[in-house]
């Protein structure tokens, strides 16, 4: 017969054994938890961490009566408890509107969202909410393992209805308040409802913790939920001498009587503190530690345990690797109960009451003093509640407190309970906090918080003059009220720069339909610009979203005559990456050019370029555009098609790989030379005429005038000897056509190009061309090049000599479909010529730089006509190279109806009370 006692005793000596073993290694140390996004929806109107922590710091005891929409109080109060139905309280900490909810933002029918518990639906809210205040777009969360981890330990909704088994479902299940969460963000990480009671968001705190440190995630959700719908509890734990009379947690007093429930729910967002770090998060305090475990057999089910309690402590501090006597303030359970105060305190001096350095007290408090015991939420509260006073550098005071319970002694400990709010400031060491949060069943949890690493400030770092704001919304009205809480909070947070506002919005909120995408210099600017969308008025800068289908871009990228002096100068002051690519070819052109190109591109104060001359206008140009170029790509902005006229065909081939940056440089140089040293004998003109009547116009000019280039129906260049030059002018305006000489230094595209052929075809022989991987535009033949077709030396050699056909090319793009075309270069001039070539052709022209105008404002101009055309904002390639950070903002401004059930399937009372078990 199998000695069943035997292999008992065998199994605790085994597990005895392991104890011991794993008590003797040392603590494993582990990557801190960042704190990166809150949510909250609780008592007195704390529908924001930003409300709570003025209600906190302001001592806002927000109790108040059972509203009459819950229950009828009067039916149930009795002070004196004269029948067992009967509760000794009218008191309660409640949060408004429980029955209103946004289905439209959350795809669900109003029908569906009346059968769904408010704590389902409290939940997804909150959420929202904690990822946007942490700046996390949540459909970049979308398919990640991301996880879902929320306590909950009520079910008022389901005793609520009359007909409970016929109602039930999704909308009644308490699992499926983290499913749904999950499934309404597509999470793929782990997903969970904890209950241990009054611990259990606590706990949940720590299983995400848990999760991070083991990869199982990357982002947690962690947090509680709590409501009050029903008496049943209220009663029971009246009739159990729990409730407080006056509806207070009177924690750490004499007149400590128990505690008054409260409502609500709290979120919190967390990543492992490099993964903060590396996506600029705002990181509002650490989570070094933490610890959970059990009473075990106390005195009583519901008995607390100090034993119990003083070894978690020990646990979450070692795990945390900080000592006790560094912890400067403990947020307790502290419900305010006669048995339970005194018993925690007990556990804390064992652990954190030992005298310290310089006197410096450690302060106890709770937040159930202000809100009430949010029971599974209660442990989400005070978490909260530290990060904010972390965060904010202060510790609220403890409601409530006149007098020292005589059952605690605070004598010879460090322990001081705060009834006025104390200056918590940064100082040489860093400041650390606990949480503890107890289960009635005898689970209990224990956090210990750290101070949020400061960011070092980067001086000297460049910065952009304009910024781009974009806000969506599901619907007209409720991106009206987003601009609106915008507005109002720009003005009231002077501490947030323009550039992080907007870098934060950019990268941190869901695309939804209503869009708005604003423009702005200064944050005085922007309100404005808001003020005036939410009022219904126009203004300039204001862009709204025309069309979502993918756009075909093509890059047309400017000739020779659009430069001058210090084009780009502001961009290249302002743009790391702009810069950056000027400064690459500047470095490549040495060799090139007798002068650097930096002193051309951008001359001091009081000195002339050469930027006219032929031996840099060409090379100017080239350097310009192809940064250009490659800023709006690093944007996001690709090229579908590429175009260049003349020089500009050079970048534009550059930009399709048939050549590399080097060997493009060697050859716009190289050939600007060559330009340079022809004998100064010819110029161009433009004749506003078709290429037919330019063509007769040339008859017996052969060889000396032809035509350079057809920009147009009725914009043809000529090149030649001047005089020759001169004498067809001068017959075109005996016809009444308009003529202009340009100003050039050579007749480009003519045959007085042709004494450097011979050099450059040299020069050319030196490169590797290759295919184009992009489609480009020839200006040889006005067609693209056929796939595996490369422009090769000879076809460089051509493209000195003969004409531009730009209207060819622009014909050849309208019949492949583009309808969207940038200018790359310093001025509009493709632009105008490009609208002329199709003139009844529905079209979006758009331009990078323009000689008039701020490099910016005519940039952003550019980046809103393509926006508005369908281009996706790309926050973070639009920023990268700043160091922005994330910043809170405001949240979604949910457009919340009643959703509630009708009276006929809610169960009536007064009627007999549940019992549900303590």
């Amino acid at each position: 017969m199998t000695d069943y006692r035997a292999l008992l005793e065998q199994a605790f000596l085994t597990i005895e054994a392991l104890q011991a073993e794993l008590a003797q290694r040392p603590p494993m140390a582990s990557e801190p938890i960042a704190v990166v996004g809150l949510g909250c929806r609780f008592p007195g109107g704390a529908n924001s961490p930003q409300t709570l922590w003025q209600n906190l710091v302001g001592g806002v005891d927000a109790i108040s009566e059972v509203p009459g929409s819950r229950w009828d109080v009067d039916t149930f109060y009795d002070p004196d408890l004269s029948s067992t139905d009967k509760m000794s309280t009218r008191w309660g900490g409640f949060i408004q509107g429980i029955e209103d909810f946004d289905p439209n933002f959350f795809g669900i029918s109003r029908r569906e969202v009346m059968a769904m518990d408010p704590q389902q639906r409290l939940v997804l809210e909150v959420a929202w909410e904690a990822l946007e205040h942490a700046g996390i777009n949540p459909e970049q969360v979308a398919g990640t393992a991301t996880g879902v981890f929320i306590a909950v330990c009520s079910c008022d909704f389901y005793k609520l209805l009359l007909n409970a088994p016929t109602r039930s479902g999704t909308g009644i299940l308490t699992s499926i308040i983290a499913n749904r969460l999950s499934y309404f963000l597509d999470l793929k990480g782990p997903s969970m409802v904890v209950d241990t009671a009054c611990s259990s968001s606590l706990v949940a705190v720590d299983l995400a913790c848990q999760n991070l440190h083991n990869g199982t995630c990357n982002v947690a959700l962690a947090g509680g939920v709590n409501v009050l719908l029903t008496p049943d509890l209220v009663v029971t734990s009246s009739q159990a001498g729990l409730m407080a009379a006056d509806g207070r947690c009177k924690t750490f007093d004499h007149r400590a009587d128990g505690y008054v429930r409260g409502e609500g729910c709290g979120v919190v967002v967390l990543k492992r503190l490099r993964d903060a770090q590396r996506d600029r998060d705002t990181v509002m305090g650490l989570i070094r530690g933490s610890a959970i475990n059990q009473d075990g057999r106390s005195t009583g089910l519901t008995a607390p345990n100090s034993f119990a309690q003083r070894d978690l402590i020990r646990q979450a501090l070692s795990r945390s690797g900080v000592q006790a006597d560094a912890v400067d303030y403990i947020e307790a359970h502290g419900t305010g109960t006669s048995l339970g105060d005194p018993i925690e305190v007990e556990a804390l001096t064992q652990v954190y009451g030992q005298p310290r350095p310089q006197q410096q007290p450690c302060y106890l408090g709770s937040i159930k003093t202000n809100i009430g015991h949010l029971e599974a939420a209660a442990g989400i509260a005070g978490l909260i509640k530290v990060v904010l006073s972390l965060h904010h550098e202060h510790i609220p005071p403890h409601l409530h407190f006149t007098q020292l319970n005589s059952n605690i002694n605070f004598a010879h400990t460090p322990f001081a309970i705060p009834i006025t709010p104390r200056p918590w400031s940064r100082n040489a060491t860093p400041r650390y906090a606990a949480v503890s949060s107890f289960g009635v069943g005898g689970t209990n949890a224990h956090v210990i918080l750290e101070e949020a690493p400061q960011i070092p400030i980067r001086p000297g770092q460049l910065e952009r003059p304009r910024h781009l704001l974009m806000l969506s919304a599901q619907t007209e009205t409720a991106l009206m009220a987003l601009a609106k809480r915008f507005q109002q909070h720009i003005s009231t947070q002077q501490d947030q720069s323009l550039a992080n506002i907007c870098y934060t919005a950019n990268i941190g909120r869901a695309r939804l339909p209503h869009q708005l995408l604003v423009s702005a210099a200064t944050p005085t600017e922007l309100q404005e610009n808001l003020q005036k969308f939410y009022q219904g008025e126009s203004f300039s800068g204001q862009v709204r979203r025309r069309s979502t289908e993918r756009l075909q871009i093509a890059f047309l990228f400017t000739g020779q005559s659009s430069q001058y002096a210090d084009m780009g100068r502001v961009l290249y002051q302002t743009q790391p990456s702009f810069r950056q690519n000027v400064d690459h070819c500047a470095a490549l052109l040495d060799k090139y050019l007798e002068q650097p190109l930096l002193t051309v591109l951008f001359p001091a104060t009081g000195t002339s370029s050469p930027i006219d001359e032929t031996a840099y206008a060409q090379p100017a140009l080239f350097t310009l555009e192809y940064a250009l170029a490659q800023l709006w790509r690093s944007w996001g902005v690709v090229p579908a098609a590429v175009l260049g006229h003349s020089v500009g065909e050079y970048v534009a081939a550059c930009v399709a790989e048939v050549f590399s940056l080097e060997d493009g440089i060697k050859l716009i140089a190289s050939r600007a030379r060559l330009m340079q040293q022809l004998p100064q004998q010819g110029t161009m003109a433009l004749i506003q005429a078709d290429e037919t009547y330019v063509q007769q116009a040339l008859a017996g000019y052969h060889n000396r005038v032809t035509i350079a280039a057809i920009n147009g129906p009725h914009s043809t260049v000529i090149a030649g000897e001047t005089n020759a030059v001169e004498e067809v002018l001068n017959r075109c305006e005996e016809d009444f056509l308009f003529t202009k000489l340009l100003k050039v230094s050579h007749a480009f595209h003519s045959p007085l190009m042709t004494p450097m052929l011979e050099e450059y075809g040299k020069v050319l022989q030196t490169v590797n061309f290759k295919p184009p991987t992009l489609p480009l535009v020839s200006n040889v033949s006005g067609q693209i090049f056929a796939q595996g077709q490369i422009p090769d030396a000879h076809y460089w050699l051509k493209h000195v000599r003969e004409p531009v056909h730009f209207q060819a090319q622009m014909l050849t793009l309208a019949r492949l479909g583009f309808d969207t075309f940038l200018e790359i270069g310093p001025h509009s001039v493709l632009t105008k010529q490009g609208q002329q070539c199709l003139p009844k052709r529905t079209a979006t022209w758009l331009h990078s730089l323009n000689r008039e105008q701020d490099n910016w404002f005519t940039l952003i101009q550019a980046f809103t006509g393509l926006w508005e055309r369908g281009l996706e904002l790309n926050g973070r390639a639009f920023d990268q190279d700043y160091p922005r950070r994330k910043v809170h903002l405001p949240t979604y401004p949910f457009e919340r109806l009643r959703c509630w059930l009708e009276p006929s399937e809610i169960r009536s009372y007064p009627q007999e009370v549940e019992r549900p078990c303590l």
